[in-house]
């Protein structure tokens, strides 16, 4: 059987990303799926504001096309950031079903109840909201919680970033009507094991979730 080809975009300028998504989406995935991450080429190091969002829109569009051009066709697109910069573009533009690591999330925790957000960068709070307002979620989401430190800078310090989060994550989960906690963030892959049981509540790792969705698995 001939494994399928799921393309994971990075829409921001960060290889050390790009290597984390193509780590954990492929764990994910399984041996019968091909993944190839692609890197932005121009834009942010780590979107973490509106300017940078943007820029990583449009950097994954250029993306995608390079990919295709460069590449086999894929059976799926995963744009690699907690966000989902250049969904709809990307989503008008594409023959093969598009989504983005927070749309996959947000479907994962919406089949559990409701949820909270947990991600790094304050700027992202009323970005995810009115997100999760496009994507039909706003009724499911109850908060977004944010720390201080962008997502990268969290990636950069993993053992330091794991107590940062996990209390975050217990905020979240305490919250009125919290049934699980999303752990939103590609820099923060393989984390919301590593805060699961310090946490009351299912907490779901974005990239986990975002690969599954893409492929189908939910």
């Amino acid at each position: 059987m001939t494994p399928r080809q799921l393309l994971v975009i990075n829409p921001n300028t960060t290889a050390s990303v790009t290597a984390l998504l193509q780590r954990h989406a492929q764990a994910t995935a399984g041996e019968r799926v091909t993944v190839r991450t692609v890197t932005a080429r121009f834009g942010a190091p780590y979107i973490g504001d509106e300017c940078s969002y943007v820029e990583g829109a449009h950097a994954a569009l250029e993306a995608w096309r390079q990919a295709l051009a460069e590449g086999p066709a894929p059976d799926a697109v995963l744009i690699g950031c907690f966000g989902d910069p250049g969904l709809f573009a990307l989503r008008e533009a594409s023959a093969v079903p598009v989504t983005g690591l927070a749309e996959g999330a947000f479907a994962q925790a919406s089949a559990i109840g409701r949820f909270a957000i947990v991600t790094g960068g304050a700027a992202w709070k009323p970005m995810l909201q009115r997100l999760a307002q496009a994507l039909g979620f706003a009724d499911k989401l109850v908060d977004v919680i944010t720390v201080a430190p962008s997502g990268a800078q969290l990636a950069a310090k993993p053992d330091e970033a794991i107590a940062l989060l996990a209390r975050a994550c217990r905020e979240a989960a305490a919250l009125p009507g919290v049934d699980c906690v999303i752990l939103g963030g590609a820099g923060l892959a393989g984390m919301a094991a590593e805060v699961q049981d310090e946490v009351r509540v299912p907490v779901l790792d974005s990239v986990v979730a975002g690969t599954r969705h893409a492929l189908g698995l939910d």
